[in-house]
């Protein structure tokens, strides 16, 4: 099938549900995404900056681009006269640098606070202790230029379904007590970011209002060439 009937196809899968598709983009060439853009796909994620921040300017600008990918500090002011949402902050000071450079481009970024949730170390992503230790922070109370709507997680490369279950519950459970705590009268704090090509259906069940899905849209991905 063409991108444009793979996306036709999710759209018709998300019908009714409280979910939207993020299109992961990372190594596909502009004139694919083109392609999905003309399909209707509005909400590209990148995993790297760089190359966010080559596509950009050959995209119509009603586009919404998500960074999913691990962010340095250093490499926030590439992006931030554009980037929509930032799905995976994982720290304070990564929070502070993305109110700086959004200040600095007089705009407000969206964040997503990305929890480890997987059973493999090399994924990253805070610990409910370290989330809330950012949120009471007084830091945290002085920020004007991010605003976080939800949260983020990459769950377990697995065929379990009964263990991505409990992982999408895990974050899911992460979600429901940051808003009760924290974000009970901001309606825009909404977002559960949680999904890909391999596990969305069971992370809609489970209330994944952000699916990120790449290969199932695009196919795989282009292999380099030496």
């Amino acid at each position: 099938m063409s991108i444009a009937e793979n996306f036709h196809a999710f759209q018709n899968e998300l019908q009714g549900t409280n979910c939207r598709l993020v299109a992961v983009t990372k190594t596909h060439p502009v004139e694919r995404l083109r392609e999905a853009y003309d399909a209707g796909a509005r909400l590209f994620g990148e995993n790297k900056v760089q190359e966010m921040a080559a596509k950009q300017p050959d995209l119509p600008p009603d586009v919404e681009w998500h960074l999913i990918g691990h962010l340095q500090t250093n490499k926030v002011k590439y992006i931030a006269p554009f980037v929509h949402t930032i799905q995976s902050i994982d720290s304070l000071k990564l929070l502070l640098e993305i109110e700086k450079q959004a200040a600095k481009n007089n705009r407000v970024i969206y964040g997503l606070l990305q929890f480890h949730i997987a059973a493999e170390e090399t994924k990253s992503g805070l610990s409910l202790p370290e989330a809330e230790e950012i949120l009471q922070s007084e830091a945290f109370r002085t920020l004007q230029h991010v605003q976080l709507t939800g949260v983020m997680g990459v769950a377990t490369f697995t065929d379990d379904e009964d263990q991505l279950r409990r992982e999408f519950r895990e974050l899911r459970g992460y979600f429901e007590l940051l808003k009760q705590r924290y974000f009970a009268p901001q309606p825009e704090f909404k977002e559960i970011s949680m999904g890909m090509s391999a596990d969305y259906k069971l992370a809609i069940e489970e209330g994944s209002t952000l699916i990120r899905v790449g290969s199932a849209i695009f196919g795989a991905r282009p292999v380099p060439q030496d």
